[in-house]
């Protein structure tokens, strides 16, 4: 609804309201509808010719679109959202996903930890060079006996702390070969089940081929080249394995010899038995260094990680084919002899 003023004629849209004075000039306010004041003030009005036919509104009217009914509700004031958030680190909160195992799939895996079998042979063979070590000083002490009377407590020194060294190089020796026994038997369970088998050898045949003195010699290898055999390793572990084998073997010889020499009681006899003790202990120690190399080269990939890797390539096709067969022929030359090949 428009009022127009009386004195300035300024023409006010009220809406819906009729008011009285105007907000300018403080005048009389007309009525809506009502011709203005002053004829200067209503040039700029559209006269009855000019006005668009088909509008049948009075001056001081115009037409309004509304919402039937009540009128709505007055927008809520937007919230102000603050300064941007700066994070000193990447946040940690979020949707994370968690892929667990089926319970079903999980590999069991039981016997000695890696940490225990390496701790235990790292003695062991630690073990083994410090009564190589003893016996070498006493082989020196009896080079000294020969012209130089030694004093008893250097003497019984030497003695039991080569018979006491060789007490516990013994007992480590029999911790590792029961940890090993142990690990093996294990270690081959869970390859074959890996594989959806069964391990064809029961485990007492194989802590018995495993423990038992000189036919370990022959079956635990064995074993062991199975287990090789089962996890595709054949060719990287095949040489360590049959290298610790054969230093075993020649282990195992030179212990032999050095029992059956130490009931001499000559002085040369003692000492040439001191000699071939020293070799004795070194050969052990290497062996036990060896079977540790062996341990670590199963033990660096797990039973769930096979060596063998598959590799997505592109598929060749007939005309491939064809340029691969031409192209390995060695009969078939490139060029024509003597001649130079083509721009």
């Amino acid at each position: 609804m428009i009022q127009v003023c009386s004195q300035c004629g300024t023409r006010w849209n009220v809406r819906d309201r009729q008011r009285v004075w105007c907000p300018r000039c403080r005048g009389t306010l007309l009525a809506p509808g009502s011709p203005a004041s002053s004829p200067e003030w209503s040039r700029g009005r559209p006269g009855p010719a000019q006005r668009r036919p088909g509008s049948a509104l009075p001056s001081g009217f115009r037409w309004v679109a509304v919402r039937p009914g009540t009128p709505p509700p007055p927008r809520r004031p937007r919230r102000a959202l603050g300064p941007t958030p700066r994070y000193a680190t990447i946040p940690r909160w979020g949707l994370v996903e968690h892929f667990e195992t089926p319970p079903e799939e999980r590999p069991v895996r039981t016997g000695p930890s890696l940490n225990a079998v390496r701790m235990t042979l790292v003695t062991t063979a630690a073990v083994l060079a410090a009564a190589a070590f003893v016996h070498l000083i006493r082989y020196v002490l009896l080079i000294i006996n020969r012209t130089v009377l030694l004093n008893p407590w250097v003497a019984g020194i030497a003695t039991w702390g080569g018979v006491a060294i060789s007490v516990v190089a013994v007992f480590m020796v029999v911790a590792s070969a029961l940890l090993l026994s142990n690990w093996l038997v294990t270690r081959r369970a869970a390859a074959y089940a890996h594989h959806h088998h069964e391990d064809p050898r029961p485990s007492w045949a194989l802590r018995a081929g495993s423990l038992i003195p000189l036919v370990n010699l022959a079956w635990a290898p064995v074993f062991v080249l199975e287990l090789a055999h089962v996890e595709n390793r054949q060719r990287w572990m095949g040489r360590p394995i049959v290298v610790w084998w054969v230093v075993w073997i020649a282990s195992t010889a030179v212990s032999l010899f050095s029992i059956a020499t130490s009931f001499t009681t000559d002085p040369q006899g003692i000492a040439n038995n001191t000699v071939v003790t020293i070799v004795a202990y070194l050969f052990a120690a290497a062996a036990v260094l060896l079977v540790l190399q062996v341990f670590l080269g199963f033990e660096r990939q797990p039973v769930e990680r096979p060596s063998k890797r598959w590799v997505m390539v592109a598929a060749a096709g007939p005309k491939d084919t064809a340029e691969d067969t031409k192209t390995d022929d060695p009969a078939r030359a490139v060029e024509p002899e003597g001649q130079n090949p083509a721009a």
